[in-house]
């Protein structure tokens, strides 16, 4: 069964709300705007795309938002916190505690099983052993994956193996997911099923989720569709 929202998601403050947000590089002498004031509000529950072709600058916003580098202008706020106010130590708590990732390649621990990779964030978190254990078995049972528990990466599809690191992204109860072309690794059947299965287990934790593609027919399966040219959201 799967577990309640949590009392405290059940409100309409931002998940994320960014606010002048700007990165630019220096290349050669030449300074490139990647990112030219962005304003961006989530609320909870939202499921967003995020539409552009590869060097629009999806990923650089994604690591933005995921507090994963610096170098930014502007304001970004997670769960109404200002994170450019924050330590380092803070901005990690920050990101660890309400944060989920996904990523094109998954990049599960090749020496872990499914399970195990799915516990692992949750021991840094601070859940007990038992608890862990029992969260990773219930979300990868929900991806149907629970004849796989004992599977090492290199023993499962690559559908699998998304669907394991999709599990982990979503063990400590982030309120918003961070998925970088979750599914752009994958053929066009396992990518709309692994889709199929995220959008369903993110709408069932309560979760928000912000899904870079250049995936059309993905994005407009979502709740808004956002997109990103030359660094301005249209």
């Amino acid at each position: 069964m799967n577990s309640p929202i949590p009392k405290e998601r059940v409100h309409h403050d931002p998940v994320v709300q960014l606010t002048d947000l700007r990165r630019s590089f220096s290349q050669g002498g030449v300074t490139i705007d990647v990112l030219r004031g962005i304003n961006l509000t989530i609320r909870p529950g939202e499921i967003v795309a995020l539409l552009g072709p590869s060097g629009s600058g999806k990923s650089t916003m994604l690591q933005a938002i995921g507090l994963l580098e610096g170098g930014f202008q502007g304001t970004i706020e997670i769960a109404g916190t200002d994170a450019s106010t924050l330590s380092g130590d803070r901005r990690t708590e920050l990101r660890r505690d309400h944060l989920g990732f996904v990523y094109q390649f998954h990049h599960l621990l090749a020496d872990f099983n499914a399970t195990e990779n799915v516990v692992l964030p949750q021991l840094v978190a601070g859940k007990s052993a038992a608890e862990a254990k029992a969260r990773a078995e219930e979300l990868l049972t929900a991806l149907g994956l629970g004849h796989r528990l004992d599977h090492r990466p290199s023993q499962l599809s690559g559908g699998e193996q998304q669907r394991v690191a999709v599990a982990r992204a979503l063990a400590n109860r982030p309120e918003m997911v961070l998925a970088d072309e979750p599914t752009g690794n994958l053929d066009e059947a396992t990518a709309d099923r692994v889709f199929d299965e995220f959008v369903k287990l993110v709408r069932e934790e309560g979760s928000s989720a912000l899904v870079a593609t250049h995936n059309e027919r993905i994005a407009y399966r979502m709740d808004r569709v956002l997109r990103l040219h030359e660094g301005v959201l249209e």
